[in-house]
């Protein structure tokens, strides 16, 4: 509930600095402009993410083994529609769920993080991503891409703007280049933070979903601490864009680079279940 309540906030926010940035440019008109060319090339992502990053990482479809199982065991237990698995052929543990739905879902998991776990550690795993499923949190991605978006190209008219003067005028018709300061740098800047921390709040709400899914907080834990150790050693090959699917971040970054993080601390989310177990 407590992550829930963080991601509506921080949505609200991050629309309402869509409608300042807006109003600030060029007036509803323009921020509705914004979001309608963001929103066409979200949507397009959103409907297909399954097909197309299951075929970047070249996944292979299962349909027995222990990666089945376990996938089929947790959604019996969810109550929810069976997924379609794959395995990818990369040595790096790790993990995703896609699909615009629970119903048109897919989890995919590495031949490494599949040699690598245990049973339980696997079920741990791979109930974080049913639980991504099932909270609609591609959908919830989608969403606030298209907000964040959407602010990145008035951004980009604010940019023509300053170098016209046409736009970034105040109530008596004066040029305002302060407006179009902020619209260049602050307001893209806020709707990246704010996107990253949604990213990070929905992370730990599927970290707890999951572990009340398998029934055991230890489970993820343990594989979490194996995961990270793993991916820091020989980080996985992958792409920026779709780094944030993953239940561990594949690539790596630290310093300023932490507030643009797409995943929460790992120490944090260890402790929190670890806590869970014990509560």
């Amino acid at each position: 509930m407590k992550n829930t309540l963080r991601t509506i906030v921080l949505m609200s926010l991050l629309t309402a600095v869509l409608m300042w940035a807006g109003g600030t440019l060029g007036g509803r008109g323009g921020a509705i402009i914004a979001l309608v060319l963001a929103g066409v090339m979200n949507l397009g992502s959103y409907w297909f993410s399954d097909k197309v990053v299951i075929r970047m990482y070249r996944g292979r479809e299962v349909t027995s083994g222990p990666l089945y199982d376990v996938v089929r065991e947790l959604a019996t237990r969810g109550r929810l529609p069976m997924p379609k698995v794959y395995t990818l052929p990369q040595p790096t543990p790790n993990a995703f769920a896609t699909g615009r739905s629970p119903s048109h879902a897919a989890v995919a998991a590495t031949d490494g993080l599949v040699r690598m776990l245990s049973r339980e550690e696997l079920m741990g795993v791979m109930a974080h991503e049913m639980s991504h499923v099932k909270n609609r949190d591609i959908l919830t991605g989608t969403i606030v891409a298209t907000l964040a978006g959407a602010i990145s190209y008035l951004a980009t008219m604010a940019q023509w703007a300053a170098l016209f003067g046409g736009l970034g005028r105040d109530r008596d018709g004066d040029s305002n280049p302060f407006a179009l300061i902020a619209m260049m740098i602050i307001a893209p800047l806020a709707a990246m933070l704010i996107q990253m921390a949604i990213s990070r709040s929905r992370e730990y709400q599927a970290d707890a979903s999951g572990a009340a899914l398998c029934g055991e907080p230890r489970y993820l834990a343990s594989a979490l601490k194996k995961l990270e150790l793993a991916n820091r050693q020989a980080p996985m090959q992958a792409s920026q864009a779709t780094a944030h699917m993953f239940i561990v971040n594949p690539l790596r970054g630290g310093g300023l680079a932490k507030l643009f993080a797409t995943h929460p601390p790992m120490e944090e989310r260890i402790r929190r279940l670890e806590q869970m177990a014990r509560g």
